[in-house]
């Protein structure tokens, strides 16, 4: 086989007939970046690579620069020199973030991804509105979901932390996982195999590098003790692409103190409140006080809580007015109020002429 470490890395025939349109250059997977110097994997073993001087040239944002898990096209005159990055190769799938504490900035956090174990563990870190978040991204992504419930030796009340999630990540797989069993790789194991990769993704402290540790079969990552408060204690400072022993790879990422979105697929993460949507007497139904509105129905009947409407609603927000400048997002606001602009005039010119009158 021609790749055939990198099939170990996560390599599909995808890449590989994307790679012949290089035949000059050499394939490789970025499994590491600090700063501007990138980390790849290529058949002839480990190197370090900086992207191209025209590379940076036609990069219009940071989303244009490789990330962890991509596929690149590198010139390697020798292993023991740096490499240089020409091309990434398409990406499959990615999870995007608004970057913290910045207004326009999207980070991708890793890409060519298969499965997203969102981490969320059963004590203080039980959080199901950030959860909400977490999925909206990742279905907008295309990579498939998976929640990870960890700490369940710290839970006393187990069945009803696992009815609260299922209300809120319809059709998505959830594992319940705790650093005290030996068999979590079992957990695991349908979704690990060749021509895989997986991303672990969730809060500082909450265990994905433990996680991460047990399926690699070594300690590779630092760990440190659950605090005591039940908190665990955030190690892993940056993202890292790891083969595992049976095939396929695993990202480890730092905690997410912040997660905003860019962009979100509330349309598949919210999918029970867009099918009740659609059977609102009203097409353009606000969900406040229309009659035979199916969603404030369903929130009588107790089948649908007003606290994840509440979190649709804020989501919905944050997806319509990313990307907008001042005066965008001003117009989109009065919209959203008062249905369009030309509607909010109508109505401050009825507040003067009252005044004046």
């Amino acid at each position: 086989m021609p790749y055939q470490q990198l099939t170990s890395y996560g390599l599909s025939s995808r890449f590989e007939q994307d790679a012949l349109l290089f035949p000059e250059l050499t394939l490789a997977r970025v499994t590491g970046q600090h700063r501007n110097i990138y980390t790849i994997i290529t058949e002839h073993g480990e190197a370090h690579a900086l992207v191209s001087g025209k590379f940076i040239h036609c990069a219009n944002t940071n989303t244009d620069f490789p990330v962890v898990g991509d596929w690149v096209m590198v010139s390697l005159a020798d292993i023991e020199q740096t490499a240089i990055i020409h091309h990434i190769l398409p990406r499959k799938t990615t999870f995007e973030r608004r970057a913290a504490g910045t207004q326009n900035t999207v980070q991708i956090v890793a890409s060519n991804i298969d499965y997203i174990f969102i981490c969320m563990s059963l004590n203080n870190d039980f959080n199901l509105r950030r959860l909400e978040r977490y999925l909206s991204i990742a279905w907008q992504g295309t990579a498939t979901p998976v929640v990870v419930l960890t700490k369940s030796d710290l839970c006393a009340d187990l069945a009803n932390k696992l009815q609260q999630v299922a209300a809120v990540s319809l059709g998505v797989n959830v594992l319940v996982t705790s650093i005290l069993q030996s068999d979590n790789y079992k957990v695991f194991a349908p979704y690990l195999s060749k021509e895989k990769t997986v991303v672990f993704l969730g809060s500082s402290g909450v265990g994905k590098s433990s996680l991460v540790n047990q399926l690699l079969g070594k300690d590779v990552f630092l760990t440190q003790a659950v605090g005591s408060d039940d908190s665990g204690r955030h190690t892993t400072t940056s993202r890292q692409l790891l083969v595992l022993p049976n095939g396929g790879a695993v990202i480890d990422t730092p905690g997410m103190r912040e997660l905003q979105l860019d962009t979100g697929n509330l349309a598949k993460a919210f999918e029970d409140i867009e099918s009740l949507a659609l059977q609102c007497k009203y097409r353009n139904c606000t969900h406040t006080s229309e009659n035979r509105c199916a969603v404030q129905q369903a929130i009588s009947d107790g089948t649908l809580s007003l606290e994840r409407l509440e979190s649709y609603r804020k989501l919905a927000r944050e997806t319509q007015y990313e990307g907008l400048n001042s005066r965008q997002l001003e117009h989109a606001k009065i919209n959203n109020m008062f249905g369009s602009v030309s509607e909010f005039s109508k109505l401050r010119r009825h507040v003067k002429n009252n005044r004046n009158n």
